[in-house]
């Protein structure tokens, strides 16, 4: 397992539009730390060390969180879980903590990674990736990057199942029903799929 990535954050009490402006001010990004036991912390963290650490860990890999508070320090384990955007400026507003319990699983998305170059793909079909994450369940400690998806062997008109996929040690994927993740589609199908959503339209 990699090191945990660390990441400094300071406690505070208030709260609030006006609150929250004057930090983004002074170069802090509001925040929340909460929970499986239901604790709730208000936090600030500076903007780069945070970007830096995004950067890093993802919303997969937990991160250990230093919460300065007054001589008061402490250590939480969190998942970067929510990170909330300007609408129009590229900048972080807000982001949501959560700390999971280490020794329960949990679900959560991911990313897909397709590699290799399918058959179908060399006999001039496409190659459509029809879900971009997959939702899993593991240990926190677990949560992998991607999911890794190795498409040489399918050919034309064949699809990969989530039930097909090789999961890593400890991961499962969770799903009520069966469904294609990458498919190889014949280029005249693909075309004739896109005239149909256009009629539907």
């Amino acid at each position: 397992m990699a090191e945990m990535i660390s990441l400094q954050v300071e406690k505070r009490e208030t709260k609030g539009k006006e609150t929250n402006k004057k930090l983004r001010k002074e170069g802090y990004i509001p925040a929340v730390y909460y929970d499986f036991k239901g604790d709730n912390i208000l936090l600030q963290v500076k903007n780069g060390p945070f970007l830096k650490a995004w950067h890093q860990a993802g919303s997969t890999n937990v991160v250990e969180l230093n919460i300065v508070n007054g001589g008061k320090d402490e250590k939480r384990s969190a998942l970067i879980w929510e990170v909330e955007k300007h609408p129009v400026k590229d900048q972080v507003v807000h982001i949501d903590f959560y700390g999971p319990n280490l020794k329960e699983e949990v679900d959560v998305s991911v990313p897909v990674k397709v590699v290799g170059k399918a058959k179908g793909v060399e006999k001039g079909g496409i190659l459509e990736i029809f879900r971009e994450e997959l939702e899993i369940r593991c240990l926190p400690l677990n949560i992998p990057e991607f999911i890794e998806i190795d498409v040489s062997e399918l050919d034309l008109n064949q699809n990969l199942h989530i039930d097909e996929l090789s999961m890593p040690e400890g991961v499962k994927a969770v799903f009520d029903e069966n469904f294609a993740v990458v498919g190889v589609v014949e280029p005249e199908k693909e075309e004739a799929e896109e005239e149909e959503e256009e009629e539907e339209e």
